[in-house]
């Protein structure tokens, strides 16, 4: 399963979001990083979610890094994240 994926269901299954788009933009960094970076490293994140309503900019982070703390630890180097509720969208 490709590291997108594997991010796309874990949110999915952590936050229930209404929306969520996620952009690979691993090779827009390519030859940035001095140490062996291959693959699908860099995404961009923009997700929609009930789970969001009444929540910091900081918490919302805390939310997302926690349901991916294994893949961040890991293949992805750098999420860029617009986490919104549903009102803000």
């Amino acid at each position: 399963m490709s590291v997108a994926q594997t991010i796309k269901d874990k949110l999915t299954a952590a936050l229930a979001p209404s929306l969520m788009e996620l952009e690979n933009e691993s090779q827009q960094h390519a030859g940035h990083y001095q140490g062996e970076l291959t693959g699908e490293t860099h995404f961009a994140l923009m997700l929609v979610s009930e789970a969001f309503a009444g929540k910091t900019r900081v918490q919302r982070h805390q939310m997302v890094n926690q349901a991916l703390k294994e893949e961040l630890a890991g293949p992805v180097h750098a999420l860029r994240m617009r986490l919104l509720a549903p009102d803000e969208a």
